[in-house]
């Protein structure tokens, strides 16, 4: 049976159990994430388990690139073995990741200095999206809202929830889409508060 047809017949996405997310809380766990090769590794984990050699296959790098990545990853406690299969008295490892959703908590380096982000996934997304863009076949849109820091936390628990949801619908089609969403704080200019008088006469 071919992976789009598991799909379509119920089977889950991915094709292994994991948590439903897990804090990334140190440096090494940062930098695991941050390298583009490893983000890709985890984005197509999220489909279903896969080989080194397919993982390989599907980006285009070295097996023995992909193996030293997917090695990193099992250090950091993202990925793990999730079954094997027995192929000419060799068994083949399967890899999945340890949970839907990595949350960056508060990291610091050592000497108790706020660790470096790396990678920006809107700049990422940004980068993806120039070809769709070119073609008019982009779906976006940049909105702001003042409000307090709670509800911006509630706000967001919501947009996790829908990227949840978008990685785990059916495989089919021709076509991977990304889906990319973003909230930070910004220094974009807002009105002053309707009930205030003075301001609003001037």
């Amino acid at each position: 049976m071919s992976t789009d047809a598991g799909m379509k017949t119920g089977t889950p996405v991915p094709d292994y159990e994991l948590c439903d997310d897990v804090e990334v809380s140190t440096p090494a766990e940062l930098r695991a994430l941050a390298h583009p090769v490893r983000s890709t590794i985890l984005d197509l984990l999220l489909e279903r388990a896969a080989t080194v050699a397919e993982l390989a296959a599907a980006i285009g790098r070295p097996k023995s690139t992909v193996a030293h990545h997917v090695n990193v990853l099992v250090k950091a406690g993202m990925l793990r073995v999730v079954r094997t299969r027995r192929v000419r008295a060799i068994d083949e490892r399967y890899y999945g990741r340890t949970a839907r959703l990595f949350r960056v908590g508060v990291v610091k380096e050592p000497a108790g200095r706020p660790a470096a982000l790396g990678m920006n996934a809107l700049s990422e997304a940004a980068a993806e999206a120039v070809p769709a863009h070119e073609a008019d076949d982009l779906r976006a849109f940049f909105r702001h809202a003042r409000i307090p820091a709670e509800q911006a936390r509630a706000f967001w628990e919501g947009v996790v929830r829908l990227a949840q949801e978008f990685v785990q619908l059916p495989r089919g089609g021709d076509e991977v889409y990304g889906f990319a969403a973003g909230l930070f704080p910004t220094d974009h200019p807002t009105l002053p508060d309707a009930g205030d008088e003075a301001l609003g006469s001037q």
